[in-house]
């Protein structure tokens, strides 16, 4: 028997770093009276009515694959959403259902990149994009965004990441981490900003309905985005369906049919009762998903209040269910700070470096909690800023 050691695993993989927000997650997971901010996951159970239609098509002997695109049925619900929230009409053939936005956002990468093109990635973003890109053989390229400005995109930015090589923009607004989200304007420019570089969108729209302050635009509703859109969304969020695993991409035919050959080789077709149950959510859970939207929004609003009486600087966040404050002035990384508060303070949060280079000096918390639970959390944080700044130069206390 050979004592060789077996052939290397792929470099590509080997240099990928492991999500930072799995690793505060699973550490917190064997700790006592952890209260844990940490992780981007509706802490409410999935609506009854949900669950129920599932139950009942088991029962009728619906446990057989579907069209590698999703049932019919599903994709017509779907495109009449669409069209209902945000006068965007997207056909059956331009619709595949998926393992979730996560296989979405793997095939979309997959069926758009040559090896070395490039893909501008604003940051901070969520874990998933530039690993997206990497895997696919593409290169992310990074443009930072700023809490003074709102995390804002400006076309200036774009311009300056622009090369020939650049392929697509990927960017998910209401936005994981920050809560940021886009005014129709904003997104119009962008749109034009790709038009004139005739370069792909890719718009990640999972907290679409978490929307707490004007209203979401949706990308391809816009003027000149339909044709060069690739459209990510699903049910997780919104109707408390994690761990469903089910969610959509609408294209163009063209890009569609390419995400879909993928698609047929690596999982055939997303789960039929979970396809049955998304048919459900849409046609009959409108009434949960808004009770859950306005305890979100009674959360973020003590969530931030408290953040900033207790001395971390945090903008309010227009969508989405987390808050990113500061905490650049402790003088801690942010994995440091995340680190000593949870073996302190018992309190996960997710640092800001998890999230790109622009995190930093930023943590994440996730007011998918009980309102109960959050204000314990709060109090600990506050706890742990006296602590360490006794500890820190008078400087970095100030």
């Amino acid at each position: 028997m050979s004592n060789e050691a077996p052939p290397p695993l792929s470099r590509l993989v080997r240099d990928l770093p492991q999500s930072g927000i799995r690793k505060f997650f699973d550490i917190a997971a064997q700790m006592q009276d952890v209260i844990s901010l940490s992780v981007g996951e509706p802490d409410f159970d999935t609506p009854w009515s949900i669950c129920e239609a599932a139950y009942e098509a088991m029962k009728a002997g619906h446990t057989h694959y579907t069209s590698n695109s999703g049932t019919p049925e599903l994709r017509r619900a779907i495109g009449a959403y669409l069209k209902k929230l945000y006068n965007v009409e997207y056909n059956e053939s331009e619709i595949l259902v998926t393992i979730g936005v996560s296989e979405g956002l793997d095939l979309t990468m997959r069926a758009l990149l040559d090896p070395g093109d490039e893909v501008i990635v604003p940051e901070p973003c969520f874990v998933s994009y530039t690993a997206c890109v990497t895997l696919a053989g593409g290169k992310p390229v990074s443009i930072e965004t700023r809490a003074e400005d709102g995390f804002q995109i400006s076309v200036a930015q774009l311009e300056a990441a622009w090369t020939p090589r650049t392929k697509a923009i990927l960017m998910g607004f209401p936005s994981n981490p920050t809560g940021a989200t886009l005014t129709r304007e904003a997104v119009q420019a962008i749109v034009d900003f790709a038009v004139r570089k005739n370069i792909y969108l890719v718009s990640d729209e999972i907290y679409d309905r978490l929307t707490y302050e004007g209203s979401h635009t949706c990308v391809p509703s816009l003027p000149g985005a339909r044709e060069r859109t690739i459209l990510l969304n699903g049910f997780s969020k919104a109707y408390a369906m994690t761990g469903w695993r089910i969610g959509y991409a609408c294209a163009p035919t063209s890009v569609l049919a390419a995400m879909t050959k993928i698609h047929q080789y690596t999982i055939m077709s997303a789960p039929t009762t979970a396809q049955i149950a998304a048919l459900t959510a849409l046609t009959t859970a409108d009434g949960e998903v808004q009770k859950m939207i306005t305890e979100y929004n009674q959360r973020r609003r003590y969530i931030v209040d408290r953040l900033n009486k207790i001395g971390l600087p945090c903008h309010m966040p227009q969508g989405a269910f987390y808050a990113f404050p500061s905490i650049a002035h402790t003088g801690l990384t942010s994995e440091e700070f995340a680190e000593q508060l949870l073996k302190e303070e018992h309190v996960a949060v997710v640092p800001g470096s998890a999230f790109g280079a622009g995190g930093e000096g930023h943590i994440r918390c996730s007011c998918a909690n009980s309102l109960e639970k959050i204000e314990i959390a709060m109090t600990r944080i506050e706890r742990f800023l006296k602590k360490i700044a006794k500890t820190l130069p008078k400087s970095a206390a100030a």
